[in-house]
């Protein structure tokens, strides 16, 4: 009887044309902040790209600030092995959804690989801003919302957009952890929205270079290491450190 009669306070006060006033002893101790909307509502890629920029002010901070977690700093030749979390839909991937499944990803592998046994890197950034027309759900509301006059909405929240075939996430680690590396991909496909293949790589760790041509080429010393990756020294340079014979050859990484 004391919440219909608290009801039907509030719907007098829409009715007389009066603003809800947060302070009021009647509704100060309700939480009138609403929930999120929910991601399925924006996961369709529809318009076009709608970064933060100068005309797009106000928007909220990704939920992800980390991209690069575990042994980030470990050389290109500890970690060969490489297994990637691909994209099976055209659609949007939230802040939110990128967060819970790095920290899934890296609950595991620290748990059963430990913590310095691989490095775990989000390969996608959330820059797609989304909009919210936010509408009045109280008594009384028709009295005072507009509709869909004025409706271009207010930044929420942001988003990746994701192709086919697009690499969310990518763990490197050594060749005795890769079903660990494929079981903490596995559990954080369920973080995302549509389809997503987990795809064993056969590049040498975040490189471009295939195994076998990285070994064979780091033997002939045509591999210097550049921190996570690796360069091909091939024929440009000086002609004084060139070999005799040599000048006009060219060579360079097979496709």
């Amino acid at each position: 009887m004391g919440l219909i009669q608290e009801a039907s306070g509030l719907a007098l006060i829409y009715n007389k044309g009066a603003h809800l006033n947060p302070h009021d002893p009647r509704i100060k101790n309700r939480d009138l902040a609403m929930g999120r909307r929910p991601a399925r509502c924006y996961r369709q890629i529809k318009n076009k790209p709608y970064p933060k920029s100068r005309y797009c002010r106000g928007v909220p901070d990704p939920k992800i600030r980390i991209y690069d977690v575990g042994m980030k700093k470990k050389g290109v030749d500890e970690f060969p092995f490489c297994v990637h979390l691909v994209s099976w839909e055209k659609e949007n991937v939230s802040s939110e959804a990128l967060e819970a499944a790095r920290i899934a990803c890296n609950k595991y592998m620290t748990k059963f690989a430990g913590k310095d046994a691989f490095h775990l890197r989000v390969r996608v950034h959330p820059f797609h801003v989304l909009r919210i027309n936010k509408m009045l759900s109280c008594a009384g509301a028709d009295r005072l919302q507009t509709g869909m006059r004025g409706a271009f909405g207010k930044p929420q929240g942001v988003c990746a957009r994701v192709a086919i075939g697009q690499v969310l996430l990518s763990v490197r680690c050594k060749d005795s952890n890769s079903q660990h590396a494929q079981e903490a991909l596995r559990r954080a496909k369920f973080k995302f929205p549509g389809r997503q293949k987990i795809i064993v790589s056969r590049k040498w760790g975040f490189t471009k270079f295939s195994r076998s041509d990285y070994v064979q080429w780091k033997s002939e010393n045509k591999i210097m290491s550049d921190g996570v990756n690796a360069k091909y020294l091939g024929c440009h340079g000086p002609l004084a450190l060139r070999q005799p014979g040599r000048a006009f050859l060219s060579e360079g990484p097979r496709a």
